[in-house]
């Protein structure tokens, strides 16, 4: 386990160590009772699935139900509203089937398994015919699940088996899935507000929050993201949420959506020409050098995680076979980013001296 006042700390020049708390806000309150539990959920989402993904709205929506078993074993049926959403896997010529948006009557949840929810995230299969993209479902999951790991100020995530019923065609369709909490809920049992800003700049950022955002990008191999550029014509940031204690700075940025990270090594993933890596499993630093005094904090609250963190990798429903080629992948990205922070030459070699001055703009 690497040492951080007998190593990193003699490389940078630094002696006291800094506690690295997770962000300037309230102590974290538990999430309502669907991200409470990390257990596999089976449901059955009923609606025109035909409609939904030929015409792939982005603002009207679809009527549909969604059912479950509670777990007193009584069934219970929710109504919903559905559209598509995203941008790359909403495209017709990227996934057959796209993400999903899922819009609650407030009313009805009260007293269930989905109390407190109102509109969700669903990461969905994205190639009906090709079964290796749910491997896919599971490695982004997991992403979602390591941040959780080092952080409470992090998404929930709840592992989904969704039989999806078409009402028009009156066929059905069984595949994995995963819904994310909604990041308004995320701020509220944190302390914190949803902040929206065009532009932020560097120095906007809790520093420590930054730092960990991105080491934990590195440690997953993606370099979609940006905590001061937005994606066009949106608010900032690309691929991260911001929040923050007050209406300013300093922000606390929420990272979401992995699919081109390397972790996940989606087939459609590319590397962003702007970066020198061949592939989305190359991983590529874009933390700060202004930061770099913060490394020996960061790296050690992340070593002494590595127990959990391999843990989820070897723990997860989908994953935990030992002979999923997926599963060994996984593991081995992970233990091979551990191994570079047990390493203070690779430490140097690899992060602190391609360190960013800045980020390139978007």
């Amino acid at each position: 386990m690497i040492s951080a006042t007998n190593t990193l700390g003699a490389i940078l020049g630094i002696l006291p160590l800094l506690a690295v708390p997770a962000a300037a806000g309230a102590a974290s309150q538990p999430p309502h009772p669907l991200f409470a539990d990390d257990s596999l959920l089976e449901v059955t989402i009923d609606a025109p699935f035909s409609t939904l993904m030929e015409v792939r709205p982005d603002k009207a929506e679809l009527k549909g139900s969604l059912s479950y078993t509670e777990a007193d074993g009584a069934t219970k049926r929710l109504s919903i509203r559905l559209r598509t959403r995203g941008n790359f896997r909403r495209a017709t010529e990227n996934c057959d089937f796209a993400p999903i948006r899922l819009n609650f009557k407030k009313g009805e949840v009260r007293n269930t398994l989905f109390d407190g929810q109102d509109k969700l995230k669903l990461v969905t299969h994205c190639r009906t015919y090709d079964k290796d993209y749910e491997q896919l479902v599971f490695r982004e999951y997991l992403a979602y699940a390591l941040f959780r790991e080092l952080t409470d100020i992090s998404y929930g995530v709840r592992l989904l088996r969704i039989t999806y019923f078409d009402t028009e065609k009156d066929s059905e369709l069984t595949r994995y899935g995963f819904v994310i909490e909604d990041d308004k809920d995320v701020a509220k049992r944190n302390g914190l507000k949803r902040v929206e800003s065009r532009f932020l700049a560097h120095e906007d950022h809790d520093r420590l929050r930054q730092n960990l955002v991105h080491v934990f990008e590195y440690m997953i191999g993606n370099t979609e993201y940006s905590l001061v550029n937005p994606e066009p014509g949106r608010n900032c940031c690309h691929n991260a949420d911001i929040l923050s204690a007050a209406e300013g700075p300093p922000y606390v940025a929420l990272p979401y959506d992995f699919d081109f990270s390397g972790l996940v090594n989606a087939p459609y993933a590319e590397p962003n020409p702007k970066y020198p890596i061949r592939t989305v499993r190359m991983r590529f630093y874009k933390g700060l050098c202004s930061n770099n005094d913060l490394l020996p904090d960061t790296l050690r609250l992340i070593s002494d995680k590595r127990d959990d963190l391999l843990g989820a990798t070897e723990n997860l429903y989908g994953l935990s076979s030992p002979a999923n080629q997926a599963a060994r992948s996984v593991r081995s990205y992970v233990k091979g980013f551990l191994r570079i922070i047990d390493d203070p030459d690779e430490v140097r070699g690899r992060m602190i001296e391609k360190c960013l001055v800045s980020e390139p703009v978007e």
